[in-house]
């Protein structure tokens, strides 16, 4: 497999603030009240286990991200590993996870927008924004990766801002009365809030898609992917405690918007509206990030023949896959103007933690077979296949807490990419010559 006529422009920077970005939804201006709803003062510890649940994951990316360079991400992982069925199969439920998500978020901020203004939650405005959104994000990635890379971010800093600016001032306003511990919480609080939590934390898996595009991935994968990870855990534990200190037990039941709350204890209407802003800038955040990642997955199967081959071009002078990316548009505008996800969004959770079960075990086929991307030298996990091992009863573990109801339409949507992969691998059956 090989990426033909793609720039390798994204740097550890660039994927980093991909990253950060992806992970850093606009979930972090509701989340703290529902960690706090669970635990309570004690929530800084639920994000340490989650950190290092999340870290056993992530060590398994960063591993096979430093010995697999083609784009795709976890798909490209898991075809060098298995093949190009289970390849196919990875591929196919991060792809439909990313356009069900991305059109979940825009209609989060349609309607944050409509609550500033009503006049903007009209069907004929609504359908407007979105198809403007979407052409916009589009025509960026087309005319070039770099340009793509480089518009996530500047609105990955400009979502920040407004939670740096609550930090900072919020630390002087923390009532310390409000960060006692009444006891410790018992062992099934603090199981359930983890597994709340842990998809706050998610967001690699997505971030990794244009592979084929990263500057040297053995030094580059892994060390954007230690960068986020620990930047993104500090930044959420400072945000609970911040809040925890100056709402206190009003943070529990103030589950629409306390950090919106918390800024105007601070701040005033003034800080209150640069919340609401960055949580709105966090929904075109999200969707920005996606329309960078998201069409790699086509293209990539495209390349290997398990989609058809127009949606493997590439455009002849800014070098992006812009046929698989105008495609990813106009899927999630689609979707995000008729709102048909709503029955499907129990599905992105199952499919992004299948997403990273098929990262955690190829990863130790990776090891097993010493691959190398490029000829580098890949980061070594200590004790070999230890670490994957344990990532992998993690994300069992979490998987567990998924209804039969999910599983049944998970299993609908496998048995149909099963029956895709079968009629392309026809259509690319060579022809032989009758015997004569």
């Amino acid at each position: 497999m090989k990426d033909e006529g793609l720039i390798r422009a994204v740097g550890v920077r660039g994927l980093t603030a991909g990253i950060v970005n992806y992970t850093i939804g606009a979930g972090i201006f509701v989340l703290p009240a529902l960690v706090a709803g669970k635990v309570g003062a004690a929530a800084p510890i639920v994000y340490v286990i989650c950190a290092v649940a999340m870290g056993l994951i992530a060590l398994c990316f960063a591993d096979a991200g430093s010995r697999v360079s083609l784009s795709g991400g976890v798909y490209a992982y898991a075809g060098v590993a298995f093949g190009s069925y289970i390849g196919f199969m990875v591929a196919v439920s991060m792809w439909i996870s990313m356009i069900i998500a991305s059109a979940a978020v825009a209609i989060i901020f349609l309607d944050s927008l409509a609550q500033i203004s009503p006049a903007l939650g009209s069907t004929a405005v609504r359908s407007t924004i979105i198809v403007v959104l979407y052409s916009i994000l589009a025509l960026i990635n087309v005319r070039g990766v770099k340009l793509g890379s480089g518009t996530v971010q500047t609105v990955t800093l400009a979502k920040l801002v407004p939670i740096f600016v609550l930090v900072a001032f919020g630390v002087f306003a923390i009532r310390t009365a409000n960060l006692t511990w009444p006891g410790m919480p018992s062992g099934s609080d603090i199981s359930r809030a983890s597994v709340i939590l842990i998809f706050a934390f998610m967001g690699v898996e997505s971030a990794l898609a244009p592979s084929g595009e990263f500057k040297d991935c053995a030094r580059t994968v892994p060390r954007a992917i230690f960068y986020a990870l620990f930047f993104v855990t500090l930044l959420y534990i400072a945000i609970q405690v911040v809040a925890q200190g100056i709402l206190g037990a009003e943070l529990a039941t103030n589950t629409k918007a306390p950090l919106a709350e918390a800024a105007k204890r601070v701040l005033g209407r003034g800080g209150e509206l640069l919340v609401l802003l960055g949580a709105a800038i966090s929904t075109v955040g999200y969707v920005t990030g996606d329309m960078l990642a998201g069409p790699r997955m086509p293209y990539a199967l495209a390349r290997d023949g398990l989609l058809p081959g127009i949606l493997s071009s590439v455009h002849e002078r800014y070098r992006t896959p812009n046929v698989a990316i105008v495609l990813h548009a106009v899927l999630c505008a689609a979707l995000a103007l008729t709102g048909t996800f709503s029955y499907l969004a129990v599905l992105v959770v199952l499919l992004t933690l299948i997403v990273y079960l098929a990262c955690c075990l190829a990863t130790i086929q990776l090891q097993r077979r010493d691959v190398r991307a490029d000829g580098g030298t890949p980061l070594h996990l200590p004790a070999g296949p230890l670490i994957p091992i344990l990532a992998s009863l993690v994300i069992v573990w979490l998987m567990s807490s998924s209804t039969a109801k999910e599983f049944y339409a998970l299993a609908a949507m496998l048995a149909v990419s099963t029956v895709v992969y079968l009629v392309m691998r026809f259509l690319r059956r060579p022809v032989v010559a009758p015997a004569t």
